[in-house]
């Protein structure tokens, strides 16, 4: 069937398939973001809880170390502020993405629609 249509369609369809694995993607990395969102959250309300003179250890590459309740907040903090403002930019790309993959699609079928009456 494909080698019916016109290599405009063609080409508009394959730019369709990109899109798309491009926002299964974009959704993929989401997911992932909001996963260690939430572990951070979880981290925090954590480290909340604990009493100023607790000792903390926290992970830096292969090594574990000695650490403050107020330098292991104001980390946690700044990672979640981080992973907000990625999670901001993914959505407004998602957005830009879905976008374009329906104005496409409507390309598409009015492009073929004629064909299938």
């Amino acid at each position: 069937m494909t080698a019916e249509l016109p290599p405009q369609i063609q080409n508009q369809i394959a730019q369709l398939q990109q899109i798309q694995q491009q926002i299964q993607a974009m959704t993929m990395q989401k997911s992932q973001i909001e996963a260690m969102q939430k572990e951070s959250k979880m981290a925090l309300d954590e480290l909340e809880r604990l009493t100023d003179d607790s000792v903390i250890y926290r992970s830096v590459g292969e090594l574990v170390i000695k650490t403050s309740k107020v330098e292991s907040i104001s980390k946690l903090k700044d990672r979640e502020e981080t992973l907000s403002l990625r999670l901001q930019s993914i959505s407004r790309q998602e957005e830009r993405l879905t976008s374009r993959f329906k104005q496409l699609q409507e390309q598409i079928q009015q492009a073929l629609g004629p064909r299938t009456q």
